[in-house]
């Protein structure tokens, strides 16, 4: 079963796509238009980004290409840019190329979950301008999900490690979560939670935190040694007074300061 969507395109183009329950590793998408422009192929554009072509192919961004390739040839660069032509004449003005690091349309037009998501309550600033998908997301690379060139390649959180540096430092005292990655807590796009946390209540913590009943009691949460039953009716994990270093902390194993 197919459905035809139609969004508004970068270059105020409506643009029909097909969205399919195919499990296809597939995208197919109608050519972007950029007034007086037309497709050149990927070899246009090797003569300025000759290091992005060469790795390009690795990337899952390499699996989208036009409904009709053969009416442009050579795809790939252009199904996110559109057509160079007019870029590569003007010795690459910005003005003629479409550009997903400032502009999120190109990016949408596949990614219509993740445009959902961006306009819930709390949100990275990605609509409004003050951010673009590539600060978090590698679009030529291999692993799309690694920010490019940035900081602690090595580090699960490296991407949120760029802007929020004090919750992703190192501590004395870690919680085990960070080595999962920040998503574990947090919808990096966007939630109807505050801070954007993939729930608001005790059972973010509880998921990983177990919940026992001992023998003979009434609902009693148990964790550890200790009932934490009556902490958790006077708010969550960390705004009770408790374990309010959430992110770590350099003088309480138990994340209290």
């Amino acid at each position: 079963m197919a459905i035809l969507i139609a969004v508004l395109g970068t270059a105020g183009v409506v643009i029909p796509l097909l969205n399919s329950c195919s499990t296809t590793p597939t995208a197919v998408m109608v050519p972007l238009e950029i007034p007086g422009a037309h497709y050149v192929g990927n070899k246009a554009c090797m003569d300025c980004h000759a290091g992005i072509v060469r790795e390009f192919p690795v990337s899952p961004h390499a699996r989208v290409h036009f409904e009709n390739a053969a009416m442009v040839g050579e795809t790939g660069c252009e199904s996110c840019h559109g057509p160079g032509s007019k870029h590569i004449e003007t010795g690459g003005n910005a003005k003629f190329i479409i550009n997903p690091g400032t502009d999120p349309a190109s990016c949408f037009q596949c990614h219509l979950d993740v445009q959902g998501e961006f306009n819930l309550p709390q949100h990275h600033p990605v609509i409004e301008g003050h951010m673009s998908c590539v600060q978090c997301h590698d679009p030529h690379g291999g692993d799309i999900l690694k920010s490019k060139g940035g900081l602690a390649m090595a580090r699960q959180n490296e991407s949120c490690a760029q802007c929020h540096r004090d919750q992703t430092r190192p501590f004395v005292f870690e919680h085990e979560a960070m080595r999962e990655g920040c998503t574990v807590c947090h919808n990096p796009h966007g939630s109807i939670n505050r801070k954007m946390l993939v729930e608001s209540d005790p059972n973010l913590c509880l998921r990983c935190h177990a919940q026992v009943q001992p023998p003979g009691s009434s609902g009693a949460i148990l964790i550890g040694n200790v009932d934490h039953t009556p902490f958790l009716q006077a708010g969550t994990c960390w705004t009770a007074g408790c374990h309010t270093a959430i992110h770590g902390s350099n003088v309480d194993p138990l994340l209290r300061y």
